[in-house]
């Protein structure tokens, strides 16, 4: 039996492709050229993948036939080709320009909140000090020119008065920019908040959202970003980056025909910006390209994969040239660590990667529970106040806690850094012995001081707060990302494990399984690796995120020879998490608001068939059809008024119902109208035809509308019997929008992919009007 098969007509001509209509042919007989908006799409609506490429395909074989005649055609035809390179350059131009002003303003802006330059009030706390002449080593954070607001307001530096007024002063300028990033948001663009990639995946996977990656929200988007992240909420500015480089690749996408006039080509661009993104969010241009790969993309051919790197390649070049961070790197948290690890190591790292995986199920649940209740309640009619407290209950209690109150990407560097001479943190405040003589870079572990201890606890109490504001922070309406906070938690649980081990090799270095490599005197242990590997295993088991996860980190650290933890962490991390439910954060805020985005990783294991499934059902009134040369205009018109469907199959004759092809509602109401407007003689009793020639009329009928150029004329189909297994995959490999169901050629119903994300729900006893977009 055949499971599916393509409908095929005898006669049809040249002009029409199979799987969708000709984009270069002329869609109704009485126009010289095809009338405007066709071949567009409605808002929330999904693509057809398999007409887009059609249409691709017939515009390049007409552009390619046209180089053969004149010069001028093919150097056109030269242009269009290269036309591919040109958006990358562009994108990835723009995307590093954007993301090094981001980083350059949120470091004077976060520094704003404690104090100000006085020389120049534009530059950051480390620019300030900079041209200072009076610094010393032991003070090199600590210039004349730079006051906190106690030493300018009050001439105080010390005391209860100036610590209450640095106090009031940081939770003010964090509340003044939470409030307006949120307006800004509210007022000019609704869609710039959030993280944005699960709306991206869900653009990519062909659904339309018109407006998100529009010119506004790229703006509002970057300022917003810049506010919220100084205001020292727990999200970060990483996620959000690929939104706005998505948004670079729209805008200059619209500049070329090929992908303005093309969704398909469009999405192909989009991918490649979403790698663009991640390239200069981390400094991570491979990891982009793999992030594209595995985490976003819904089509990734090739040709794709090669525009993806140079996107990325660009960004990241564009991003080294600005140098946002001063230290001749495209990330703040680059490392280099002395000592090697070694196997008995594995075991914690194996430990912090269930800990990842428990903390990306914990974090999961918890916040679609809250946002679930915002959408729910009343709490979701106040979008400002509830960022305003947020910011509040942030600011208040991260201020005492130093490693809160510094911003969250400092906070890695420092966990994530070795100890050396050179270190002036208190999570290197160990005892030293004066006996001492090695070199710098090989340090032997100490036995911990006062500051290590001190350290241990703030960094627990600072753990318990960024697992539990992360959750009420994630999914405001404002723009926020979660790599930052995902990595931050890991990064000061693997800190303390990994401080924990080195004390433990230190005092028991006669144990067995410190023996063969933690000698006394040694440098064996290194607790800036375990913070990297508990970082890897916490991002992980919050997006499931496991190749492109291990590339990012070691392109992020230059930890190059520490893969083999980093991998045995997100690996362990992914399995913990899965085995609470498969869903990464991304795929859940995705089902949370409806979006129609059939997941390639989802299996489909029920035994039903397609006639379980197809619309109509037993009961429910029969599939609306056109007739192939027997309705009048004001039949189609009633049709259309009278239902929501964006098309309708065309059959011979309601008797036969033997399929002729499928027929677009959007297309069939342009045609009309332009019809009307263009055509003489149509009126409402004209007969509209889609066959080749025009039925036999009497003398005094008006005239007939013929569209048979706006038909598909090859609908993909399936017979009833068809097990839905097959249908989902055709769905998710095809990029389907509909099926036809048939049986001996006749049409028994149709598959929408809304019918199948529904059935799947259905299937997992969940409910299935929640796959509906609101």
């Amino acid at each position: 039996m055949r499971h599916c098969r393509w409908t095929s007509l005898p006669g049809v001509t040249s002009m029409v492709s199979a799987g969708a209509m000709s984009a270069s042919g002329n869609l109704m007989d009485f126009l010289d050229e095809p009338f405007p908006d066709v071949g567009t799409y409605e808002d929330f609506h999904t693509i057809d993948w398999l007409r887009e490429k059609s249409r691709d395909t017939d515009r390049h074989r007409k552009i390619t036939s046209k180089s053969k005649e004149s010069i001028w055609e093919f150097i056109k035809s030269l242009l269009d080709a290269w036309s591919g390179w040109v958006v990358m350059l562009l994108i990835g131009l723009l995307a590093g320009t954007l993301a090094g002003v981001i980083d350059l303003a949120v470091d004077w802006m976060t520094d704003l909140k404690e104090g100000v330059c006085l020389s120049a009030f534009w530059y950051s706390h480390e620019q300030c000090c900079w041209t200072s002449n009076e610094t010393t080593f032991e003070d090199r954070d600590k210039c004349p020119l730079w006051q906190k607001w106690s030493e300018l307001l009050l001439s105080q530096s010390e005391g209860a008065s100036a610590y209450i007024l640095n106090y009031l002063m940081y939770i003010l300028w964090a509340l003044l920019f939470a409030f307006l990033a949120v307006s800004l948001v509210r007022v000019f663009a609704p869609y710039a908040c959030g993280s944005g990639i699960p709306e991206i995946k869900t653009i990519l996977s062909g659904f339309i959202i018109r407006g998100y990656l529009g010119k506004w929200t790229l703006l509002i988007k970057t300022v917003t970003l810049v506010l919220v992240v100084s205001s020292g909420l727990s999200l970060g500015k990483e996620g959000p980056l690929v939104h706005v480089a998505c948004c670079c690749g729209n805008f200059f996408s619209s500049l070329f025909s090929k992908y303005s006039k093309n969704e398909g080509k469009r999405r192909e661009v989009l991918s490649a910006a979403a790698a663009a993104g991640v390239s200069v969010a981390f400094g991570a241009p491979i990891g982009g390209v793999l992030f594209s790969l595995e985490e976003v993309s819904y089509y990734f051919p090739l040709k794709t994969l090669w525009r993806s790197f140079f996107a990325a390649l660009v960004a990241a070049f564009t991003l080294r040239s600005i140098n946002p961070f001063g230290n001749s790197r495209l990330v703040l948290f680059y490392v280099e660590y002395h000592t090697p690890w070694y196997m008995a190591e594995l075991f914690p790292f194996i430990l912090l990667g269930v800990f990842g995986g428990l903390w990306g199920t914990l974090f999961t649940r918890c916040n679609i529970a809250w946002c679930r209740r915002r959408k729910t309640t009343r709490l979701g009619k106040y979008p400002v106040l509830e960022v305003i407290v947020v910011t509040a209950i942030t600011a208040i209690i991260a201020y005492p806690n130093p490693y809160t109150r510094q911003s969250t990407s400092e906070l890695i560097s420092e966990l994530f850094n070795d100890c050396g001479a050179l270190e002036s943190s208190q999570l290197c405040d160990y005892i030293n012995d004066p006996n001492m003589t090695r070199p710098v870079d090989d340090i032997p572990d100490r036995p911990a001081g006062v500051g290590v201890y001190t350290a241990m606890w703030q960094l627990a109490l600072a753990l318990i707060f960024k697992i539990v504001i992360t959750i009420f922070t994630f999914g405001m309406k404002i723009p926020s990302g979660l790599f930052i906070p995902s990595m931050a938690v890991g990064a000061m649980a693997g800190r303390m494990v990994g401080i924990g081990v080195e004390q433990l090799a230190y005092h028991h270095h006669d144990w067995i399984i410190f023996r063969n490599w933690c000698r006394p005197g040694a440098d064996c242990v290194t607790p800036g690796l375990y913070a990297m590997v508990g970082a890897a295993a916490c991002l992980g088991g919050v997006t499931r995120m496991t190749v492109s996860l291990v590339v990012i980190m070691f392109e992020l650290t230059g930890g190059l020879e520490y893969i083999v933890p980093l991998m045995a962490a997100a690996v362990t991390s992914k399995w913990v998490a899965d085995a609470f439910g498969k869903e990464g954060i991304y795929e859940a805020h995705i089902h949370l608001n409806g979006y129609p985005f059939l997941d390639v990783k989802d299996e489909f294991t029920h035994r039903t068939l397609a006639t379980d499934v197809m619309r109509p059902r037993r009961g429910e009134p029969p599939l609306s059809v056109l007739t192939q040369d027997s309705m009048t205009v004001e039949d189609v018109e009633t049709l259309i008024k009278e239902t929501d469907y964006n098309g309708f199959p065309v059959v011979v004759s309601r008797d036969s119902e033997r399929l002729i092809g499928f027929a677009q509602r959007r297309e069939l109401i342009l045609a009309i109208k332009n019809a009307r407007q263009r055509q003489e003689g149509i009126v409402s009793n004209s007969i509209m035809y889609f066959t080749e020639e025009p039925p036999e009329l009497p003398a005094n009928s008006p005239h007939p509308l013929k569209l048979r150029r706006i038909l598909n004329l090859s609908p993909f189909t399936v017979t009833d019997h068809t097990p839905m297994e097959t249908v989902v995959d055709i769905f998710r490999k095809l990029g389907l929008r509909q099926c036809l169901v048939t049986r001996s050629g006749r049409l028994l119903g149709i598959i929408t992919k809304k019918d199948v994300l529904r059935h799947m729900a259905q299937m997992a006893n969940q409910d299935p009007e929640s796959i509906m977009f609101n």
